[in-house]
């Protein structure tokens, strides 16, 4: 059973699965949505600024200078442009999660996924930051759901028993 809540950005729901089997056929259901997980990595060999930037220039036929300052633009935006040059080996969870995030709100999909923040930001506040973050992207951010299972609405503040109905 998927119930949502809002996150406190007010424009994000929060899909509660119970478990793997649900979670999988939520995101197979939704072949539109540019997923953001830990199973997608970052290409190793090029800078978080060239890995987001790659989605403008093929998507939309930009060259290198005028992508990379759309990717500079974002990354400002959302507090993180002083890793803009680092590379996927050399990043924190957090730099690495918000260079996936980008890329999949350059991807221009109809709805953006965030598969299971806390295998993503284990050591955050997710709930917290998965907020500020979101929110700083403003009218850049489309539809955004966040999966997540039952047993961590605890950390967003939800009372379990409320969404396991």
């Amino acid at each position: 059973m998927t119930v949502m809540r809002l996150v406190g950005t007010d424009r994000l729901p929060v899909h509660w699965v119970p478990d793997r089997i649900v979670r999988e056929a939520l995101i197979a259901a939704h072949p539109e949505a540019a997923l953001v997980a830990d199973s997608l990595p970052l290409r190793a060999n090029l800078s978080v600024m060239e890995n987001i930037a790659i989605v403008p220039r093929f998507r939309e036929d930009l060259d290198e200078d005028a992508a990379e300052a759309v990717a500079m633009a974002l990354l400002e935006r959302v507090g993180f442009a002083g890793f803009a040059f680092a590379r996927d080996p050399d990043l924190d969870r957090e730099q690495r999660f918000v260079a996936k995030l980008l890329q999949a709100v350059l991807l221009r999909a109809p709805l953006i996924l965030v598969d299971r923040p806390g295998l993503l930001l284990p050591d955050v506040d997710y709930p917290g930051f998965l907020d500020t973050t979101l929110a700083a992207l403003g009218d850049e951010l489309g539809a955004c759901w966040i999966i997540d299972y039952q047993w961590n609405a605890p950390l967003y503040g939800q009372i379990p028993s409320a969404i396991c109905a």
